[in-house]
């Protein structure tokens, strides 16, 4: 099956690429591979705001990563010149906006790594990755994530 056909069963319209709030690029490719920025997640349009311990729990955390992967995916569907062009996702950093105390920021970062696997199966989509608690992210909102991936 396709990206294209995984995206289209799992009722995911990827979006255009953000404009940045601040002084970076969406996106930098040197050689196969491409850097994306980090993206914050987003419910509404808006940015999606709440700490994961302080009236927000990981399953709300969890949807929120899987909204940032989908926002990551369209801005690899546009650094990439379509997603059938990405040979592997290579790297996810995810930060997690959480109290101190709070200790599942590996389970909330897995709504972006399992929705990745879904779209691009195993193989390609199976990635290394990092979790880590923050004390504030920009915005405010509940958790941003980067990706590498490789290109054909």
């Amino acid at each position: 099956m396709s990206v294209q056909s995984r995206l289209q069963s799992l009722g995911i319209t990827l979006p255009a690429v953000a404009v940045p709030a601040a002084a970076y690029v969406p996106f930098v490719r040197s050689g196969k591979l491409v850097f994306l920025s980090g993206h914050i997640a987003r419910k509404d349009g808006k940015p999606w705001v709440g700490q994961l311990g302080a009236g927000m729990a990981t399953a709300e955390g969890r949807a929120a990563a899987r909204a940032v992967a989908i926002d990551l995916l369209g801005t690899l569907d546009a650094a990439a010149g379509g997603l059938d062009q990405v040979a592997r996702i290579v790297k996810v950093m995810s930060l997690v906006n959480s109290t101190p105390g709070f200790t599942e920021q590996h389970l909330v970062t897995n709504g972006c790594s399992e929705l990745l696997v879904e779209v691009f199966g195993q193989e390609v989509g199976a990635h290394a990755r990092s979790a880590f608690g923050v004390a504030q992210l920009p915005l405010g909102s509940c958790v941003e994530i980067e990706l590498i991936a490789e290109l054909t």
